[in-house]
């Protein structure tokens, strides 16, 4: 047991942090046995999506987790189902519909910055 507070609170931190991601850990571990079960469209989706969790919380290195998407995928297609994109492309509306917006005013242009005046040295006074 630590004797320095430093020490102590680190400890504290450390136990909070492996709480955390062993929950992460376990939550991916489902997701992943239940998509290697079933092999389902949405079994893959929650399976990336835990994969995304993970890297976000510092779990996992984003590279590990592109390559495990990947072969999830890969191992989808030979099974026959068909993957879902992972961020659905949003569709624009066109420029006729938008909402007008109003025209702003012609900023004035600003005035030039005025110099400090410079000193003018006294005058010498005649003896």
């Amino acid at each position: 047991m630590p004797i320095i507070k430093s020490a102590i609170k680190r400890m504290r931190q450390t136990e909070k942090r492996r709480a955390r991601n062993v929950t992460t850990k376990r939550n991916l571990r489902t997701a992943l046995k239940a998509f290697f079960t079933t092999k389902s469209t949405e079994d893959l989706r929650k399976a990336q999506s835990e994969l995304d969790t993970a890297v976000k919380k510092n779990v996992m290195d984003k590279n590990t987790a592109a390559r495990k998407k990947a072969q999830l995928v890969r191992q989808a297609k030979e099974a026959g189902a068909k993957p879902a994109a992972t961020a659905p492309a949003k569709k624009t509306a066109t420029k006729t519909a938008a909402k007008p917006v109003a025209k702003k005013a012609p900023a004035a242009k600003p005035a030039a910055a005025k110099k400090p005046a410079a000193k003018k040295t006294p005058a010498k006074k005649a003896e």
